[in-house]
């Protein structure tokens, strides 16, 4: 699955950028720490936004394609910050066959947002996974460590709001 980019604007604090420009500082020009960096600096900010994988090139002296690279090679980064309530679809198997493509498309219409985004108000992030192992219960979202199964998608809007 292709991650998306961030649909929000960055909003990074000075407290933030000083702490990016001390991981960085400490991997000493060692180009082999890149990815420790860049654990580092999503640990501070939450994602890695364009600006700050831009700060981690410059710093480390690599070329941000290969910085982008390993942020979209590796699932544990993300390009997009995560809302306070981080819904995830599960798009397979057993899921899909029973509509959870439907159920994913009504998520998308109640919060305006399309999967690996996230609300405007940073309450919501929207992600399709696969099999989260609960087939006797497909299809399946989970919102942060809440699980519901046998969904529909008339059932979403009310849902969503025991969340707002």
């Amino acid at each position: 699955m292709v991650k998306k980019i961030s649909n929000l604007p960055f909003q990074g604090t000075p407290e933030q950028e000083k702490l990016l420009k001390e991981a960085i500082a400490s991997a000493g020009g060692d180009k082999s720490r890149l990815m420790a960096v860049m654990q580092e600096a999503q640990g501070i900010y939450g994602y890695l936004p364009y600006e700050v994988q831009r700060m981690i090139a410059e710093g480390l002296d690599v070329p941000m394609e290969k910085v982008y690279g390993v942020a979209t090679f590796y699932a544990q980064f993300a390009l997009s910050p995560k809302g306070k309530y981080n819904i995830s679809v599960c798009l397979g198997t057993a899921c899909y066959v029973k509509g959870s493509q439907k159920v994913l498309e009504k998520l998308s219409e109640v919060l305006g947002i399309e999967p690996g985004e996230c609300t405007q108000d940073t309450k919501f992030s929207l992600e399709a996974c696969r099999c989260i192992g609960a087939c006797g219960l497909a299809p399946v979202m989970t919102v942060n460590d809440d699980v519901y199964g046998k969904l529909t998608p008339e059932m979403i809007k009310d849902i969503i709001e025991k969340y707002a």
